[in-house]
């Protein structure tokens, strides 16, 4: 079964270059640009995955991922950002994110997606 994945970001290139990228193993059943909007399609669309940038606007990320995995626990959460902040990186997690992949690493994220959906990390 192909993971079903929302797309979270508010850089309209990271998200086509991350469709792209997904697209051959993934349903991308939904692209998102702000926190808000994040909560409604995680609400309505009940994906696999949520790929998520860390800085959206209006909802933050960190809230948006504490209110998704706390409605629906199934739904993994991986945080897809370009720094690397450890105490921003146990927030997220204590919020309940699965994984943390680079912007810069992105090739790691299908991989990431592959682990957490067919593995069952």
């Amino acid at each position: 079964m192909r993971p079903r994945v929302l797309l979270a970001d508010d850089y309209p290139d990271i998200v086509k270059a991350v469709s792209r990228l997904l697209a051959l193993d993934c349903d991308i059943v939904g692209t998102v640009s702000d926190g808000g909007a994040l909560l409604e399609a995680a609400r309505r669309l009940r994906p696999d995955v949520i790929v998520l940038d860390v800085n959206l606007p209006n909802v933050h990320s960190l809230e948006a991922c504490r209110e998704i995995t706390r409605v629906n626990p199934t739904t993994k959460v991986i945080v897809f950002t370009a720094t690397s902040d450890s105490v921003a990186s146990q927030a997220f997690l204590e919020a309940g994110a699965s994984a943390f992949v680079s912007k810069t690493g992105a090739g790691d994220l299908l991989s990431t997606i592959k682990g957490l959906c067919i593995d069952g990390g």
